[in-house]
């Protein structure tokens, strides 16, 4: 796994000892990017589920100003970090550890008191079928995690069928690739 362009092009990426950790295709991830190219740029973006950090690394490779990463696996969190340190970004990075209900509740209470501003774009990557994505967004529409005008790209299998709108976030876009879906969601 590789940064594929930008500042970091080309630098290897840690990856996971095991497959309990799913790393973003490099065809989805370059796909991904194409599709945010105009978004990136001077962008505050937050990578949940960050498994290795390869899509937040990915934009701030891009472009984007700053990026949270926050996943509840010690494995994950440690995989990030030693990416972090080896793209020497830590200066325009925070990690965040725990349960993604918790994080998103934490955000949303700083966002709340001034203290962090809302983000550009929300990359969610969850494990699989477990039902995440629902409550993901429910939490950032409550909590006001995304900018107005901002992007939240939700990545799953195509057996499970995103609605076009969820939350108060409509979808703008989806494009497949191979088993894995893309959906895009925005402010409506």
């Amino acid at each position: 796994m590789r940064v594929i362009t930008g500042k970091y092009r080309g630098r290897k990426l840690n990856t996971p000892e095991n497959y309990d950790i799913r790393p973003t295709s490099d065809k989805a991830k370059e796909a991904l990017f194409s599709i945010l190219t105009n978004e990136i740029y001077g962008s505050r973006v937050l990578d949940l589920f960050s498994g290795t950090g390869s899509l937040g690394i990915e934009a701030l490779s891009r472009g984007a100003e700053y990026c949270v990463f926050a996943d509840a696996s010690r494995q994950s969190l440690n995989l990030v970090k030693e990416n972090l340190e080896h793209c020497k970004v830590e200066e325009e990075t925070r990690v965040m550890a725990g349960d993604y209900r918790k994080i998103l509740k934490q955000l949303g209470d700083r966002i709340g008191d001034g203290l962090e501003e809302a983000f550009d774009i929300i990359l969610l990557d969850p494990p699989y079928n477990k039902g995440m994505l629902e409550p993901a967004f429910a939490i950032i529409e409550e909590g006001g995690i995304l900018a107005p005008g901002g992007l939240i790209v939700a990545e799953h299998r195509k057996e499970e069928i995103l609605p076009e709108e969820m939350h108060g976030f409509v979808k703008a876009k989806e494009r497949r690739y191979g088993v894995v879906v893309l959906s895009i969601y925005n402010n409506m």
